[in-house]
């Protein structure tokens, strides 16, 4: 009984761990089939809506249903706040990033994605979100962690070494090395520009998410205060 126990509350704490690593995966699945869409001559843009129309599609009825006597009414802050949220995440952050996968890859654009933490950090800093206290060894190893990947992003930006052609591969260059155009042609630079700025309003969108959230958060419990003393 109690080994049951401890393995369903390991399972408990591991949850958040499982879905994160799951989500990776889904990112990846994800830049190779939008790598695909894109080499094939479909706009960003419209990748962009026909994601987040999906998207609304299939969250919408969730939300309306589980959520709808539990958020506070839309207030013209509230609606601001949507509005740049919006503007950060499906406009600025999806069409920049797309733009830079088409410039680049699949990997190199996971890769970059990886400054996001950093990024994330390094705002919340700023923002008086985050407090570092430089003696923790939690701390430390997040500002270790920043410093290694900033580092390891502007050395797949600057750095180009020989490509690495591997067993399973070889057929695949020889069979398209006349059709698909090197690697030399495609403009790492811009496209790396690009995801960086994508990475930047993702962070930022982050930020003022959580921001968001408290206010949420206290408005319903207000409303919850207001409704018990009436």
């Amino acid at each position: 009984m109690e080994g049951n126990g401890y393995s369903g509350s390991f399972f408990q704490r591991s949850k958040p761990y499982i879905a994160m690593i799951s989500l990776q995966f889904g990112y990846a699945g994800m830049n190779i089939i939008t790598k695909v869409s894109l080499n094939r001559g479909m706009s960003h843009y419209v990748l962009v809506v026909y994601r987040h129309a999906f998207a609304t599609a299939v969250i919408a009825p969730f939300a309306i249903i589980l959520e709808r006597k539990v958020r506070p009414k839309i207030t013209f802050p509230i609606f601001m706040q949507m509005f740049v949220l919006g503007l950060l995440g499906p406009v600025i952050d999806q069409n920049f990033y797309y733009a830079g996968l088409k410039f680049t890859s699949p990997t190199f654009s996971c890769a970059m994605s990886n400054m996001l933490p950093a990024m994330t950090f390094v705002m919340a800093v700023l923002c008086r979100m985050e407090i570092v206290d430089i003696k923790k060894v939690r701390c430390q190893a997040k500002v270790i962690g920043t410093i290694v990947t900033v580092a390891g992003a502007m050395l797949m930006t600057l750095y180009k070494g020989n490509v690495i052609h591997l067993i399973w591969s070889e057929h695949v260059h020889s069979t398209h090395s006349s059709s698909v155009p090197e690697t030399t042609n495609k403009d790492w630079i811009k496209g790396s520009i690009l995801l960086i700025i994508a990475t930047f309003a993702w962070a930022s969108f982050f930020i003022l998410q959580v921001n968001n959230r408290m206010t949420s958060i206290t408005l319903v419990v207000d409303l919850k205060k207001r409704s018990s003393s009436t």
